[in-house]
């Protein structure tokens, strides 16, 4: 007879069996093991915004600028030819460029390649702003835009004593561009904003980097422009003292490619032009430099209007007053420009003499040579400027009609080296050991091999910079064992005529390049 009062007993019997069982389980795989209670988390702000106020309203202030300018910020790819890319010195000769062994130096020009920074637009029809260092010998340059669109650019106008350089696209509609600020009346302490799209290849990565600092400094001589000319074959002494180098140093971060990108005060008008870093390693290490906008705004009209710079000059020889030259004029304070000469005939001649004080030009003060520069650089060939100066302790001034220098007159090309054929020609050969060598495949070391190749020269020319590390195997129809053998093999070649260079590789394959040996 079914009891309910039983079966209802059962059931709470083997549920809580079944419960018991259950607990024994959880315990033995850990399930029941110590659980802890969410914890809450204070989202109330620690400290009133009244009492942070003004340092709320600047970070406002950076980010409205970032998202007012960054539109007009662009990435530029540009790929060199052969003899205008560089490549990493092969370790086996770096004691032939007297460079450390340590793979942070560049050799000569060698391999194409593609090069990369940062530029900005400036008007709506197209024209960007950019580094000379950026585009410098590429026959390709192409603009990725924010939205991820790309031109193809032209380059308008390059300067290399400046290091300022336009590159125009053509759009189909107007595009978003910079509002030029003055950098003369730029003040040590301001705050600025540091603005690179760098990119990485044709990736994303380190696209738009917006950098916040201060300008640490006004006037920043470098030298940096002066060295690159006067190590370059193109130009050389002549040329070097015709750079421009006048910078504007900031805390912000500058990274290589950010090199091209503006420089923006809290207004968000272009002060400058990011250009260099001064590091030890590649990177940043506290110190970046800008071109003031003021002088890359003069080089850009010219580069529209001529396709190269109009540099005025005043013609004289001048340098840095110092200390000992303050107190033998009566000057009032350690600033201004001494001239050592004037040239003869030219726009000072008559007007300036040797150990005048250069002190203002159009009365803004002028207190170093850079800035010196950089102020006449502001004016066309023709114009007449009024120069303050010292002279037997008196203060007076004179008017000068500018002339133009001479830079667009210097050689762009390398001058014929005179000396053994093998300089003339731009090649270096050398016996080496195997040591130094075996880096490169080669299993002995045997033979003569080419060690470098000189920028410009008319081996480089045609390409024989890509053969370092190379053995010259034949010069026309002489065989070569020694270094002696090449220089008597194109010693028998006239000037003028082709010279067969003859190379093998470690694997035995054997190149020929056909090269005129120079006039």
């Amino acid at each position: 007879m079914y009891d309910p009062l039983r079966a209802k007993a059962k059931l709470v019997l083997y549920t809580a069996v079944a419960f018991l069982f259950g607990i024994g389980m959880a315990g033995g795989l850990g399930w029941t093991s110590t659980s802890y209670a969410m914890p809450v988390i204070e989202e109330s702000p620690q400290i009133s915004p009244e009492a942070v106020q003004p340092a709320l309203d600047l970070s406002a202030a950076f980010t409205n600028l970032a998202d007012a300018v960054t539109p007009a910020v662009v990435r530029i790819e540009s790929r060199r030819p052969v003899s205008q890319a560089t490549q990493q010195v092969p370790d086996a000769f770096r004691r032939y460029f007297d460079l450390p062994n340590d793979g942070n130096e560049q050799a000569p020009p060698v391999q194409g390649a593609i090069a990369g920074g940062s530029g900005f637009i400036v008007s709506a029809d197209g024209y960007i702003l950019t580094n000379n260092h950026v585009v410098e010998g590429a026959n390709q340059v192409t603009v990725y835009f924010p939205d991820r669109s790309v031109h193809e650019a032209v380059i308008v106008g390059n300067d290399p004593f400046t290091d300022v350089a336009v590159i125009k696209i053509v759009a189909d509609e107007p595009l978003p561009h910079m509002s030029f600020g003055d950098s003369d009346d730029s003040k040590v302490g301001e705050w600025i904003l540091a603005i690179g799209n760098p990119g990485i290849g044709r990736s994303t990565q380190l696209d738009f980097t917006v950098t916040a600092g201060i300008i640490s400094a006004l006037g920043r001589p470098l030298q940096l422009l002066q060295r690159d000319l006067m190590n370059d074959p193109r130009y050389g002494p002549d040329a070097a003292g015709f750079a421009i180098e006048d910078f504007i140093q900031t805390d912000a971060v500058i990274n290589p490619g950010n090199s091209g990108g503006p420089m923006i005060n809290l207004k968000g008008q272009v002060i400058g032009i990011n250009s260099a870093i001064a590091s030890t390693t590649g990177g940043y290490q506290g110190y970046g430099f800008a071109i003031p906008i003021n002088l890359a705004r003069r080089v850009m009209e010219d580069l529209v209007e001529f396709g190269h710079v109009r540099r005025p000059r005043i013609g004289v020889r001048i340098a840095a007053v110092s200390a000992e030259d303050a107190e033998a004029y009566g000057l009032p304070s350690v600033s201004g420009i001494l001239v050592q000469g004037v040239n003869e005939g030219g726009p000072s001649d008559g007007q300036l003499e040797a150990e005048d004080v250069i002190v203002a030009i159009e009365d803004e003060p002028v207190g170093y040579v850079a800035e010196l520069q950089a102020r006449v650089a502001e004016f066309r060939p023709g114009d007449r400027i009024k120069v303050s100066l010292y002279r037997d302790g008196r203060l007076m001034d004179a008017e000068i009609r500018l002339d133009e220098a001479p830079i667009n007159e210097i050689p762009t090309v390398v001058t014929v080296r005179t000396g053994e054929p093998d300089e003339r020609l731009g090649i270096n050969v050398e016996v080496v050991d195997l040591e130094e060598i075996a880096s490169l495949g080669w299993e002995n070391a045997d033979g003569v091999f080419l060690t470098q190749v000189a920028r410009g020269s008319p081996a480089d020319r045609r390409g024989v910079g890509g053969y370092l590390g190379t053995k010259i195997v034949r010069v026309q129809d002489v065989a070569i064992s020694t270094p002696a053998d090449v220089r008597r093999a194109l010693g028998g070649v006239d000037p003028g005529e082709i010279v067969s260079l003859h190379f093998e590789y470690p694997n035995g394959d054997q190149q020929v390049v056909n090269v005129r040996m120079p006039r």
